[in-house]
């Protein structure tokens, strides 16, 4: 993304504007300096105390058009695995400061108006704590899904249960043939066996989007998607990891369906990429 250089930038709120960023590609450019300055050279303060700061500072120069928020809460992760906290990119900040949005604008009014740095600091802190918190849980349960799966396959189809086909279901939210013959688990034709037969099972569904098919583990898909870590509620026309069929309690939701339809077209979009 490019710097702006259109003047008129301006924060608005329902009560008009609240805040206006540094104007002029300039300054800019030389708050930004400033910005990286800080992040790689406060090395005294606590990596997480200079990820708070740096995000204020980086909303309040508001360097683009568009995209700044995304921007800086991408940011934020990174840092964190930079500076070694996180292995990987996987504490989702954004879904903290989304639910409590109301009060990220205010502390960073706050901030900018009068320097109230510590609640902004804390508030912070706290999504860090909270996310990880949640990240955690939903690592475990997505341990939990696959090692029921496991037990459940080996006893139900002992043909098909392969350690190496369950894992490679769990290494993203969709599977193809193809996958599982890259992984040298099995030919082609032996491949398109195992993995209708977990379709048969009720383990994973299949869902044709081009000229391919996509199998998908919909309890898995729900895990990714969705806020809960519970997996053990079905719909009707599945069996649980016990075999039973069962009935749901109420009617799936519109929205519940419509994201798990929108992350399968998203994901089969980018069929290249890892999970």
């Amino acid at each position: 993304m490019r710097v702006r250089t259109d003047p008129g930038t301006v924060i608005a709120g329902p009560r008009g504007v609240v805040y206006t960023p540094p104007v002029g590609e300039a300054r800019i450019r030389q708050l930004l300096a400033n910005w990286e300055r800080f992040l790689r050279g406060s090395t005294e303060l606590d990596p997480l105390v200079r990820m708070a700061i740096a995000h204020f500072q980086f909303e309040a120069i508001h360097p683009f058009t568009d995209g700044n928020r995304r921007t800086g809460r991408v940011l934020n992760t990174l840092f964190l695995v930079e500076q070694g906290l996180l292995s990987r990119p996987i504490l989702y900040l954004s879904r903290f400061l989304i639910a409590h949005r109301a009060d990220y604008y205010r502390l960073l009014l706050d901030v900018a108006r009068s320097g109230e740095w510590e609640p902004w600091i804390l508030y912070m802190l706290q999504g860090v704590e909270d996310t990880a918190t949640w990240t955690t849980a939903k690592i475990e349960a997505i341990h939990r899904l696959r090692d029921e799966t496991l037990r459940f396959v080996a006893a139900r189809a002992p043909r098909t249960h392969r350690r190496s086909l369950i894992d490679l279901v769990f290494e993203q939210p969709y599977c193809r043939i193809s996958d599982v013959v890259e992984a040298g688990i099995a030919e082609r034709q032996t491949a398109s066996r195992y993995l209708h037969s977990l379709v048969e099972l009720g383990v994973l569904r299949a869902r044709r989007l081009g000229r391919e098919k996509l199998f998908f583990h919909p309890r898995l898909l729900g895990l990714l998607t969705e806020e809960p870590n519970d997996f053990e509620t079905l719909r009707v026309g599945q069996t649980n990891l016990e075999g039973d069929a069962i009935k749901p309690n109420c009617k799936p939701g519109r929205e519940s369906y419509l994201q798990h339809k929108a992350a399968l077209l998203a994901l089969g979009a980018r069929r290249e990429s890892s999970w």
